[in-house]
């Protein structure tokens, strides 16, 4: 077959080899990976790709639409439709570090990666996807604000405050995941050079070395849970407040509507979180769940919320919703 043909063609022996230097003065020598796809459904991959790339292009789209919009109406300079904005240019660095690569290995077969390059990928995949954890968040303490509290609204969200999350969601990320590539770094690649995912992520290379990786598996798990896995506590706590003040809502029409609103987001919320914690922790505790499974999830997490976001957040939004349709009317 074509699939075992460019494996013996791509055999560890005749990638090439990177040599790194660390900081102890010794030297470790790196292979260049190679990317397979899903494993099990290689027949099949040119056909998942057509979904994929929809919504790809979906996401693309949407977001972009979202950050023009905004970007453009100073009326919309506001706290909710910047960290739209934000969430909105999150979502499209999230996909585009994924799906390219995902769809050529779809199309074209299984796909070599230097080890650079790899590294660069997970540190891109695993940053963004706290980043955009940490927007969701954000997200929710506006709404809570704007619905529990809002005679407060426009002394706490302030311009400053919206530039300082901003800033922050970028450092916690950077702070959380340069520990994780540092101890990928510490490993030493003799076996195989085969990763059977899409993409490079932390576990999916970490179990290709021939050291003991129980550090890289506890860090990752620590991480996970203070940072993703306490927004998630929070954002739940915040919608709490927020259902318990809209039930307290005399007109029924204004309760009809907010819970329309708050519905929609805590849906894509769930999503989110829960396709993203399934797949990190069957990743590392899941031996008995198909391969396949584990991989097609793991690439939903990172495109579905993408593709949904700007439809949920942006649909839903009157003032976006509104400005884009002028926009799509100017162009007729």
């Amino acid at each position: 077959m074509y699939f075992t043909h460019f494996l013996s063609v791509f055999h560890i022996t005749d990638l090439a080899h990177l040599s790194v230097r660390i900081s102890n003065s010794t030297s470790a020598h790196f292979t260049a990976f190679l990317l397979t796809g899903v494993p099990g459904l290689e027949d099949f991959q040119i056909w998942i790709s057509i979904p994929f790339s929809f919504m790809y292009l979906l996401a693309v789209i949407g977001n972009g639409l979202v950050m023009a919009v905004v970007a453009w109406d100073r009326n919309l300079h506001e706290p909710m439709y910047l960290f739209l904005a934000m969430l909105a240019l999150n979502d499209v660095f999230l996909c585009t570090v994924t799906v390219p690569k995902m769809l050529l290995i779809f199309w074209q077969g299984p796909s070599p990666s230097t080890f650079p390059a790899c590294l660069t990928q997970m540190f891109f995949v695993h940053a963004l996807f706290l980043s955009e954890s940490a927007v969701l968040l954000a997200m929710a303490f506006d709404r809570y604000v704007a619905i529990c509290a809002p005679l407060h609204y426009a002394t706490l969200l302030t311009g400053s405050l919206i530039s300082k999350v901003g800033l922050a969601l970028v450092a916690r990320s950077v702070a959380v995941v340069t520990p994780g590539v540092l101890l990928i770094l510490r490993l030493h690649f003799c076996r195989s050079n085969v990763i059977h995912h899409t993409y490079c992520e932390n576990m999916g290379i970490a179990k290709l070395a021939c050291n003991n990786i129980s550090l890289n598996s506890i860090y990752g798990l620590t991480a996970a849970l203070l940072t993703t896995g306490l927004d998630f506590v929070l954002i739940s706590l915040s919608y709490c407040l927020i259902l318990r003040t809209v039930f307290q809502l005399p007109s029924r029409e204004a309760r009809t509507k907010a819970f329309g609103t708050c519905g929609a987001h805590i849906c894509v919320i769930l999503i989110f979180y829960t396709l993203a914690f399934f797949s990190f922790f069957t990743h590392r505790f899941g031996n008995h769940v198909p391969r396949h499974v584990l991989i097609l999830l793991a690439n939903l997490y990172l495109l579905l919320p993408p593709t949904m976001n700007p439809i949920v957040y942006g649909v839903k939004t009157k003032e976006i919703r509104m400005r884009v349709l002028g926009l799509c009317n100017q162009q007729k």
